[in-house]
């Protein structure tokens, strides 16, 4: 029962693959026919454009990714890396880190504080 049960899996995935990737076509083609054309006067789409639209973003964005990358448990994966440092290479890694992103909000860390302001 198990074996004919793991055969029929990749089949089904596919399947459940293929149906997601139509319906989220369909609501790719009612969006942009709903609020583009309204919005911007573009023309309205059929399906196939819809479709060409959606493969066209994954070429050029990348999207639809599924898991790797950084995505998980990558603070399980920090956490192991640091703890095979050395004490010295852990400081230097803190140091180079704080280097780059400093201590302030992003988009301010190369702006200079009120106290660096140079005549105040």
């Amino acid at each position: 029962m198990k074996q004919s049960f793991f055969k029929r899996k990749p089949v089904m995935m596919a399947s459940f693959f293929l149906a997601a990737f139509f319906i989220f076509t369909g609501f790719v083609m009612l969006l942009w026919n709903l609020v583009l054309p309204e919005v911007t006067g573009v023309k309205s789409i059929n399906y196939l454009q819809a479709m060409c639209i959606l493969l066209l973003s994954k070429i050029l964005f990348g999207g639809f990714r599924g898991r790797g990358g950084m995505r998980g448990n990558w603070k399980e994966k920090m956490r192991h890396k640091m703890g095979e440092m050395t004490p010295e290479e852990r400081e230097k890694f803190r140091a180079e880190w704080k280097n780059r992103c400093g201590n302030m909000s992003w988009g301010k860390r190369n702006e200079p504080t009120i106290n660096e302001a140079p005549g105040l």
